[in-house]
């Protein structure tokens, strides 16, 4: 649960100040981003959600970190897009297991009206279950938004993935002012947002800086925003990256904090690839949302097991929140 208004929000972030924050020694920037943590979230508490794909494969964009790109080939078994019933019982049993949050994801380049009308159906069933929503479709026209609204969709998901200027050598089919007129049509239609970035696509220091700018210097800042470590598929272009220097990571995550302070900030992909130390230091460095469930979409995720003995480990609880529906 929150606890207190932060005055001052900030939406004018320089790469200079930034980069000072950065540069700042660890111990500081980690005190300072826990500080700033504690005044809006109670400090020994993560939100817990759950992520479902509902069409799988053929999405025609080549974002090269991808396995869902038809650009690549990742032998990706291809699914349709799924009953509404087999949703309602993911999200009963996501219910079960502590989410609060259940999300919804389709490989699509933008979804159809018909595609679209069936996943309000979707969000409608996952509302009435007592979980927040979160779909994540593809590009949206200002129309499409106010259906999903109407729907009662809580959140949409839209990464910005890198810095403006790296972005373009890791998509090609969709440019990065396409993704900000996309939450600029889901904020005017009243629905929070979902917006981060992955870090380990061969992006520098300050790309990943530049990413963490243009998401705290929108109008208003995404209530969610997953960082993301690379998951090397075989058989995209990004499998043989250069692995990510968690403390980089770490520090990442503790200037976001610092930046957004009111927004959850999750430790989304990549969690099976780090141990338990930097999970903690991430956690410690403000990070307080994460996806539990074997699988994310088309990739690995620790169990929950393994979620729970860590989270035991740490102290840590799950976030118990009143759901409020977007309406």
């Amino acid at each position: 649960m929150k606890k207190t208004k932060i005055k001052n929000i900030r939406n004018n972030w320089s790469l200079k100040e930034v980069k000072s924050l950065f540069n700042s020694s660890f111990n500081d920037l980690i005190y300072n981003a826990q500080t700033v943590h504690r005044k809006s979230f109670v400090g020994n508490e993560v939100q817990l959600s759950t992520l479902l794909s509902i069409k799988t494969g053929s999405c025609p964009e080549d974002c090269a970190y991808c396995p869902q790109s038809a650009h690549h080939n990742s032998n990706l078994k291809k699914e349709k897009l799924i009953e509404i019933k087999k949703v309602e019982n993911a999200a009963k049993e996501a219910k079960k297991l502590g989410s609060t949050r259940f999300c919804l994801g389709a490989a699509w380049r933008s979804p159809t009206d018909k595609d679209l009308d069936i996943v309000c159906q979707m969000i409608k069933k996952v509302s009435a279950i007592g979980l927040e929503t979160c779909v994540t479709l593809g590009m949206l026209n200002k129309k499409q938004a106010r259906k999903l609204s109407n729907a009662g969709l809580d959140y949409y998901n839209h990464n910005i993935d890198s810095s403006e200027e790296y972005y373009k050598k890791i998509i090609t089919t969709r440019t990065f002012q396409d993704r900000i007129d996309t939450l600029d049509s889901v904020r005017k239609a009243g629905i929070k947002v979902c917006c981060g970035g992955i870090l380990g696509m061969g992006e520098t220091s300050e790309d990943r800086l530049k990413l963490l700018i243009s998401l705290a210097n929108l109008p208003k800042h995404p209530e969610s925003v997953p960082i993301n470590q690379l998951i090397k598929i075989p058989g995209t272009p990004l499998e043989n990256a250069e692995n990510l220097d968690p403390i980089e990571l770490v520090k990442i995550i503790a200037v976001a904090r610092i930046m957004m302070p009111e927004s959850y900030i999750r430790l989304s992909a990549g969690r099976t690839e780090m141990n338990n130390s930097t999970q903690a230091l991430a956690f410690f460095a403000g990070a307080n949302s994460i996806f539990q469930g074997d699988v994310l979409l088309t990739a690995p995720n620790p169990d929950k097991n393994k979620d729970k003995k860590l989270f035991d480990q740490l102290g840590i609880k799950s976030e118990k929140k009143k759901i409020s529906h977007n309406a």
